[in-house]
């Protein structure tokens, strides 16, 4: 089998092909320059020079691959109809040879009541209500489609929470904490997340994965982990939302919902066994 992977030299990406070159998998993936071309290189991918705007490009990587992972996202005001556009190329090229995988995220089902799975109504924040529709549509369209939903990705000093919390001109001064802290958040580490997208490769069309962990902790707790890692243990800093959103930006109101989500249906259909159960423990090492 051959595996085409956009955004493979990115975060979850590494993790990917890692995980696939485990399992004996030949990977070819995106790279937008040199750095990337030589870190999926390193890894073991064919690089495929371009952006993720040349749909072109995509549909004929897409052409010469057994199967396809979506990973890559743009970050500006055209993020949306540049993952729609580039979705929609890769999967018309797949045509129904292999699943085409396509990244969502927890953060669209709003605030849960109580445990759900992934047939939950859907209430995304602004940040990510974007998702909605073109997630509709991927799964609408022809062939194998599967929509991968990772909670907050997190592990190897590279998630968001280390990223956002630790990374230098951030770490500085008490955690902040939206709200009280008493919200649930749904975490997954980066390497069986990585896992879980090797064995959605023979999920059946139309299969949607919440790619989340067994616990739920709270806000507060995965904050107050993170702020011993960081040397000020116990120093959080409590905002409200609108003080948050002045700090943080958009993203704050992603970190008040409150989640909890089961990953029970990639367990039970797919045989993924997360082995990273102790997130806590993990952050409070960053």
């Amino acid at each position: 089998m051959r595996v085409f992977l956009t955004g493979g030299s990115g975060y979850l990406g590494r993790a990917t092909l890692r995980a696939l070159h485990r399992h004996g998998i030949t990977t070819a993936a995106l790279a937008r320059g040199d750095t990337a071309a030589r870190t999926v290189s390193e890894l073991g991918a064919v690089p495929v020079r371009g952006e993720l705007t040349e749909t072109g490009l995509l549909a004929a990587a897409a052409r010469d691959a057994d199967a396809v992972i979506h990973l890559g996202q743009v970050a500006d005001g055209d993020g949306a109809e540049i993952d729609r556009a580039a979705a929609e190329a890769m999967q018309a090229a797949l045509g129904s040879r292999g699943a085409y995988l396509h990244t969502g995220g927890t953060w669209v089902y709003g605030d849960t009541d109580g445990v759900v799975d992934e047939d939950a109504p859907l209430a995304p924040p602004g940040l990510v209500a974007w998702r909605e529709a073109n997630e509709k549509q991927v799964l609408a369209r022809p062939g194998r489609p599967v929509l991968i939903m990772p909670g907050l990705v997190y592990g190897n000093s590279g998630g968001l929470l280390e990223r956002f919390y630790t990374a230098p001109g951030r770490a500085s001064g008490a955690v902040p904490c939206v709200g009280d802290g008493a919200n649930h958040w749904s975490l997954v580490h980066v390497a069986d997340l990585a896992e879980l997208y090797v064995l959605a490769l023979d999920a059946p069309a139309g299969a949607v994965y919440a790619g989340v962990g067994d616990t739920h902790p709270t806000q507060r707790e995965v904050l107050e982990a993170v702020a011993t890692a960081i040397g000020r243990p116990g120093q959080l800093e409590y905002l409200t939302l609108e003080r948050a959103r002045e700090r943080m930006g958009p993203i704050a109101e992603a970190f008040l919902l409150d989640q909890r989500l089961t990953g029970a249906r990639a367990r039970h259909e797919l045989g993924w066994a997360p082995t990273r159960l102790d997130p806590l423990a993990e952050l409070s090492r960053v």
